[in-house]
């Protein structure tokens, strides 16, 4: 199987704070590639660095073959990649469908459809489709946010946490809909409930103080208690 993306060796900073180290890892096309580990350990900042908001300031960060670690944050997304931050980047102002269409990179036929499939995914958003985003829940405004990403025809979806301070039943639509995401797109994921991560993830990597220092397939994971313990504190 190809990889879709590729990150050798990659390093940068916050200001003068070295956060990332060492950060190397492939996410192959058609999987979910999950990033984990500690809080604070670098995993929001590798997507960060990834899509350009933070700069890379030593080794390679490879999309389709091609270098991406210098581009600008709007180039990287011209190329295909959709990121959903930690924090939603919804614009509290605008309504479900105006967050909806400034997403939109073209407003043509496929476009239309993958509107119409995501709709389908999350019929909360049509249904509030007129309310202001900063009036919808916590669950609504993360089915928002991934269906911003997932609008256009990204080959790749960056998702930072999209289960962080969501009640159980609302995690539970989350990670159906990036089930079903995972049958058309490519996702790096980063998620701290292992559960969820552990349901939906094909292969994972661990990130510990900005380095990555273990990786395999997620089936492997879950049967290792000791690594689950050292790494991520889950007794």
């Amino acid at each position: 199987m190809s990889n879709l993306l590729e990150l050798q060796q990659v390093e940068a900073y916050i200001q003068q704070y070295h956060i990332l180290h060492d950060i190397s890892f492939e996410v192959p096309k058609g999987e979910v590639t999950v990033l984990l580990g500690r809080n604070g350990a670098g995993k929001t900042t590798t997507l960060r660095t990834i899509m350009g908001l933070n700069q890379a300031s030593g080794g390679s960060i490879i999309y389709n073959d091609k270098e991406i670690g210098q581009l600008k944050t709007h180039s990287i997304a011209q190329n295909g990649i959709g990121y959903v931050p930690e924090d939603q980047g919804i614009f509290d102002n605008l309504t479900v469908g105006e967050n909806l269409k400034v997403a939109m990179k073209k407003e043509d036929e496929e476009t239309t459809t993958r509107m119409e499939w995501v709709l389908g995914l999350f019929p909360d958003l049509q249904k509030f489709w007129k309310k202001p985003g900063g009036q919808l829940s916590g669950g609504q405004k993360q089915m928002l946010a991934i269906a911003r990403a997932y609008v256009n025809e990204n080959e790749l979806l960056l998702i930072d946490e999209p289960s962080k301070g969501l009640a159980p039943i609302i995690v539970e639509k989350v990670m159906e809909s990036i089930q079903q995401m995972k049958e058309q797109t490519t996702i790096l994921l980063v998620e701290q409930n292992f559960l969820m991560a552990s349901k939906i993830g094909d292969r994972f990597y661990i990130i510990d103080d900005g380095q990555t220092i273990h990786n395999g397939q997620m089936d492997e994971l879950k049967n290792d208690k000791a690594l689950m313990k050292k790494y991520l504190g889950i007794a």
